[in-house]
């Protein structure tokens, strides 16, 4: 009984909260700028809340599972991870004319060197049945006047815990392009002031397209690594369409002979 009460209580409380933005709509074109100032305070405190909802929300109901951890990794990996990205939607799903330095979500950042950006970046939805990744990353070029575009991707700092030199970092993507593109991966470790970096080539002949990096190579000071990010380059991409329909990272120990 205490239940449907509840029940009927939190029913009548979001009815009548409904009612009051409704009024609130309908007065705000003649609201005095002092009282309009509180309303935007209010509205996007009230927004921010609701898209904390509906991302949970979505996690559990949409298909493939949002939030998934399931990755494809190497045998004795021991750290594997998904960007966020990949994995929730983000809010805003995307945005056009983008400017270099845009965020999207907390991990992911697009840079490039245009004076007029013509570029279109939109997070889209995976449903087919192979996918493990529950949204992809589309990006549109149309015009592009500058000499780079890339997208820079921050692992978190689980990615540089227990990081030696005899770890592989590997990456795979899932990529779709609508013309041959050149895509290249830098790996970045930052160690103290300094900072490592590895590049390799994607493989352009393939739909999944694996790359790994190895950290024998470099002159890592495994005790002040403080963090790992990469960044996805494409040349000339100029009037072409790009989707990575997941992006993922894994490590794991060289293999001692």
């Amino acid at each position: 009984m205490a239940r449907r009460v509840n029940g009927i209580l939190d029913h009548w409380l979001q009815r009548r909260s409904l009612l009051r933005w409704q009024s609130v709509l309908r007065q705000a074109d003649t609201l005095d700028l002092a009282a309009l100032r509180g309303v935007r305070t209010h509205a996007r405190a009230l927004r921010e809340a609701l898209d904390r909802v509906l991302h949970v929300a979505d996690g559990r109901l949409t298909l493939p599972l949002i939030g998934s951890d399931a990755i494809q990794k190497p045998l004795h990996s021991d750290w594997a991870y998904r960007p966020e990205l990949w994995r929730g939607p983000l809010s805003p799903p995307g945005q056009s004319a983008v400017e270099s330095k845009t965020n999207f979500g907390s991990e992911a950042t697009v840079f490039h060197d245009c004076r007029v950006s013509e570029l279109t970046v939109r997070q889209v939805r995976n449903t087919r049945e192979s996918d493990l990744a529950p949204f992809g990353l589309r990006m549109d070029v149309f015009g592009f006047d500058g000499s780079f575009l890339s997208l820079v991707v921050e692992l978190p700092k689980t990615a540089v815990e227990g990081l030696k030199r005899n770890h592989l970092v590997r990456l795979m993507t899932l990529i779709e392009m609508e013309k041959p593109l050149e895509v290249f991966a830098r790996l970045n470790v930052q160690h103290g002031p300094n900072t490592e970096q590895i590049v390799r080539a994607l493989p352009t002949d393939e739909t999944e397209a694996i790359v790994e990096f190895d950290l024998a190579y470099t002159n890592l000071n495994e005790k002040r690594v403080d963090r790992m990010w990469v960044d996805l380059v494409f040349e000339n991409p100029e009037m072409s369409q790009v989707i990575l329909r997941d992006v993922t990272f894994s490590r794991r120990p060289r293999a001692e002979v």
